[in-house]
């Protein structure tokens, strides 16, 4: 027997009743992806179990690799059987790792599988899953609306002319999948590429890149985009002279560190007020450190298991950027995400420094992201908030996941949070209130989420 049973994670009477009546079938938002829109548009039959549960998941190659598994299993050429086997061989000592309750509720949800996955087990499995895979009820749509997912929203490069998304659109598939603005490779003046994905756009100036971006805002607008995502590895801000920084670059020379923070911080702005005037959220992603081992990087490429937590400081540039937006009344509506919990209470504070109504909650502090999406970063993530501002009006969970079979990551998050609000209820921390406890849970689970972005 699994460990999937009906009450896990829920270890008080409160967060039983709180999840039972309120959150277990609520429709998923989400609002953070990095799932492939011609997957869904092609409605895409996966080839095996390892397609489905290992292919670029790189959340389990690094733990493949903790275990002592040769890369030729991992991202290899090995049998694909084999790598699955590896997977499972490593399963067993995943105690405490969120990647085990994942992928037990995976099995569970999907395939009715209650069967801890291990070597012994990893065959069976294998076949189970392979044979209910050649049904047409396991392509990619057919996950989507099985996990009862209302609004899907991607990761996607100005440049990309969304044909799948219109194809989408136009087909009628009942889940929303809309696409997110990602403008890093614009900004980001200082990473390898650059100058060739200005010159793959045509783009010959300065002037020219910010009227390509504000009509690519207006483009992703006309096909339903309602969101972007700036990746900051650190936050900049500098303010000065962008078109000539631009020129310096394009013309081969040598940025100073000054000089690269005055064109971040001017495209950014740009971006941002193009998102305040059409009502968009703005999502600042702030942290990682990326791609720190150049020997696998140079064979495997970016998003492969080789990023870590950055310990910057980002507070003192984080205000200004906002502030400096704020000032000319183009502060787009915000959702702030850090991957070192050490400034999870900085984002909790900065928030309510920039808050404006009519909108609820206008500057958002964003779930605990990637490294912290596991039990006790979602929790210190909620609590700090729950300190510092309004956990009530917190729009939740998303995925940011590759994989079509990531949705139960928001069942996790559900119960996690039914069992932190139960608890406190049972403490006489907060009363059993029935009326604001139902608003509290459906709006942190769904209903945030869809008034906060329209949807």
């Amino acid at each position: 027997m699994g460990i999937i049973n009906k009450d896990f994670m829920l270890n008080n009477k409160t967060a039983k009743k709180l999840y039972y009546d309120y959150a277990q079938n609520l429709p998923i938002i989400d609002y953070h992806c990095h799932l492939v829109p011609q997957m869904i548009a092609d409605d895409y039959k996966f080839k095996d179990t390892y397609d489905l549960f290992l292919g670029g998941d790189h959340y389990k190659w690094r733990q493949m690799r903790s275990f002592g598994i040769d890369e030729e299993f991992i991202t290899g050429d090995a049998d694909r059987y084999e790598k699955w086997l590896g997977f499972a061989n490593v399963m067993p000592y995943l105690i405490g790792n969120p990647i085990y309750h994942w992928t037990a509720l995976e099995l569970k949800r999907y395939f009715d599988i209650d069967e801890p996955l291990t070597p012994k087990s990893a065959k069976k499995i294998w076949d189970i899953c392979n044979e209910k895979l050649k049904g047409d009820d396991f392509s990619a749509k057919a996950l989507i609306t099985k996990s009862n997912v209302e609004t899907i929203c991607t990761t996607d490069d100005p440049s990309d002319d969304l044909a799948y998304h219109k194809k989408l659109a136009a087909d009628g598939f009942a889940t929303k999948v809309l696409p997110t603005f990602r403008p890093d490779k614009a900004v980001n003046i200082d990473k390898a590429g650059f100058e060739d994905y200005i010159n793959a756009n045509n783009i010959k100036s300065y002037d020219e890149l910010v009227s390509w971006l504000v009509d690519k805002v207006a483009y992703f607008n006309e096909n339903g985009c309602r969101l972007s995502d700036h990746a900051l590895d650190y936050v900049p801000f500098e303010l000065g002279d962008a078109s000539a920084v631009f020129e310096k670059k394009m013309n081969g020379d040598a940025l100073t560190q000054q000089e690269i923070d005055i064109f971040k911080t001017a495209v950014i702005n740009v971006c941002a007020k193009e998102y305040a005037r059409l009502g968009w959220t703005m999502q600042i992603h702030i942290g990682a450190l990326r791609n720190n081992n150049t020997k696998m990087f140079e064979k495997l490429g970016a998003d492969t298991g080789f990023d870590s937590i950055n310990d910057l400081c980002v507070a003192q540039n984080l205000s200004a950027l906002m502030d400096n937006l704020n000032k000319q009344d183009m502060l787009p509506k915000t959702i702030l995400y850090t991957l070192n919990p050490k400034d999870n209470y900085v984002l909790g504070t900065m928030l309510g420094n920039f808050q404006q109504g009519p909108v609820k909650s206008k500057i958002q502090f964003g779930s605990g992201w990637w490294f912290n999406d596991n039990r006790d970063g979602m929790e210190a993530q909620m609590c700090a908030l729950a300190n510092l501002g309004i956990l009530g009006k917190f729009v939740g969970m998303l995925t940011d996941s590759r994989s079509f079979v990531s949705y139960p990551r928001h069942e996790y998050f559900r119960r996690i949070f039914c069992n932190l609000v139960g608890g406190w209820v049972e403490k006489g921390e907060y009363p059993n209130d029935r009326e604001y406890l139902e608003k509290i849970i459906k709006g942190v689970c769904y209903e945030n989420a869809k008034e906060y972005f329209g949807f």
